[in-house]
């Protein structure tokens, strides 16, 4: 798979992307070795949010999630994002 990261309003840490690319992880049992994961983090008002976009193929899944933790909100990235492969495979 490959990653793409990007940071608005946060600072970009090492950590930042190795926690994304290991809850990224847990969709590798849905998608191709080709598939493209785009993320985008940001600070709204007092939230975390984040957005990922996955490239598999023909198919585009796009899941947004915010809340007051960073780690939390890309947790349920991963969760809505899992649950949309699962229904179209």
């Amino acid at each position: 798979m490959k990653y793409t990261i990007s940071f608005r309003n946060l600072e970009h840490t090492p950590s930042l992307d190795e926690m994304i690319k290991q809850k990224s992880e847990k969709l590798k049992k849905f998608l191709t070795a080709s598939a493209e994961l785009e993320w985008v983090c940001w600070v709204e008002d007092n939230d975390q949010v984040a957005e990922l976009k996955v490239h598999d193929k023909k198919d585009n899944f796009i899941a947004k999630a915010k809340s007051e933790d960073l780690y939390k909100t890309m947790d349920l990235v991963i969760n809505k994002m899992s649950n949309q492969i699962s229904h179209k495979h």
